[in-house]
């Protein structure tokens, strides 16, 4: 019993696959019979047709990129527009054949329209997505603008074509995009909402590549970040420290925050702070100084270092010595100046110039007789007992010490 039943099974779909194929090769459910002979001789003939059109336009397609392809100096094409060139026919090609292969086989006439004005429309938009790229970094190129600046351009005119392109071709088939772009602006005013952080940073960001305050390979401090600027995205900004560690700041955060930019101009001052005693001729320690400024090959020539009295302190005359440096340098300034102190302590040594430390000198009066005679003074005692409450109090005058 149970087997008759899955033998029942399987011949109904049987039955239903036969009755889905003989309604697609024209049959219909009035009729129980089909002239099989009739209807062969016509898909032959249509697939005979169809390999006559396929051939004369690929035939087409083969003679015309032959010509582009022996007649580039006759035409003034470079390797880049007759690439440029063969896709064009690739795809004129492609879509023919396509229309050819509907028009064969029975397609309702405006569905082939539709597919024409689709193809069309496609490939208007795909010329204008492969060449937007180098229009865009010609226009950039020519104001001087940098690179990020040209792949944030690249990417939302890329958004912008694709979504015009997508809705061009939609529109032929008989979509509404109207409703649709409604639609869309509603979920993206939703999303808006619901990511504000997200909005505020891509805002941001693309503020900071407009504005070039700074740009990738600047060395910049941020908050007490300090380190040079690697990617500038559109929602973040990443900065390496001189300890290889990659700071991610989001750029509401650097837009809002007070930007140091070191390396914005040809070359940076910087200055280290060394002392001398006061026995010390200032001229001499100065002359020193400058002297291994000038021997160092990282600190420049021109502007001119200096080396100025900046403090006389407790422990020692304070000199501030400036210096500058170019951009590249910057990243290395700890080490840098570490390197100049450690130079000018041994120049400083060589010089018989002292380096003094924290001390304290006391100094005596040379015309006094010794030891010095100091002021009298009184001291009072005080008795308190218990069975007496009554205070006594003694008072000694002495005399002066010698």
């Amino acid at each position: 019993m149970a087997i008759a039943g899955i033998t029942d099974f399987f011949q109904e779909i049987i039955r239903d696959l036969h009755t889905s194929l003989y309604l697609a090769i024209g049959g219909s459910v009035e009729e129980e019979s089909i002239d099989w002979s009739s209807y062969t001789v016509e898909l032959v003939s249509t697939g005979i047709k169809i390999l006559i059109l396929l051939a004369v336009l690929g035939f087409f397609y083969w003679l015309t990129t032959y010509i582009i392809e022996h007649n580039k100096a006759r035409f003034h094409l470079n390797d880049r527009r007759a690439k440029i060139a063969r896709s064009i026919l690739r795809y004129v090609w492609v879509v023919a054949s396509l229309i050819a292969i509907m028009s064969q086989i029975n397609f309702e006439p405006s569905t082939v329209k539709a597919t024409a004005k689709a193809s069309i429309w496609a490939g208007i938009y795909y010329v204008l997505w492969t060449s937007s790229g180098h229009i865009i970094h010609k226009i950039l190129q020519h104001y001087g603008l940098n690179a990020s600046i040209e792949q944030l351009l690249k990417n939302i005119l890329s958004v912008l074509i694709w979504t015009l392109g997508i809705a061009s071709v939609m529109a032929q088939f008989g979509f509404d995009i109207v409703s649709l772009i409604a639609g869309l602006g509603i979920v993206g005013l939703a999303v808006g909402f619901a990511a504000q952080s997200t909005l505020a940073n891509f805002i941001a960001g693309i503020t900071i590549l407009l504005e070039q305050s700074f740009e990738v390979g600047d060395w910049i401090n941020i908050n007490n970040n300090e380190g040079r600027v690697v990617v500038i995205s559109l929602r973040t900004t990443h900065i390496l420290t001189r300890d290889n560690i990659t700071v991610i700041v989001p750029n509401s955060t650097v837009a809002s925050s007070e930007v140091t930019n070191l390396t914005s101009k040809n070359f940076i001052r910087f200055d280290i702070r060394m002392r001398i005693a006061f026995e010390d001729d200032i001229a001499n320690a100065r002359e020193v100084i400058l002297q291994v400024l000038t021997d160092s090959e990282t600190v420049l020539r021109r502007p001119e270092s200096s080396a100025t009295v900046a403090e006389i302190g407790e422990y020692g005359i304070f000199f501030i010595v400036r210096f500058w440096v170019k951009p590249a340098s910057v990243a290395r300034m700890p080490k840098i100046k570490e390197g100049l102190q450690e130079d000018i302590k041994r120049a400083f040594d060589a010089a018989n110039i002292s380096t003094p430390y924290p001390h304290m000198r006391l100094l005596m009066p040379k015309d006094v007789d010794y030891p010095i005679a100091t002021k009298p003074f009184a001291t009072t005692t005080q008795l308190v007992t218990a069975d007496n409450p009554s205070n006594i109090s003694l008072t000694k005058d002495p005399k002066p010490r010698l």
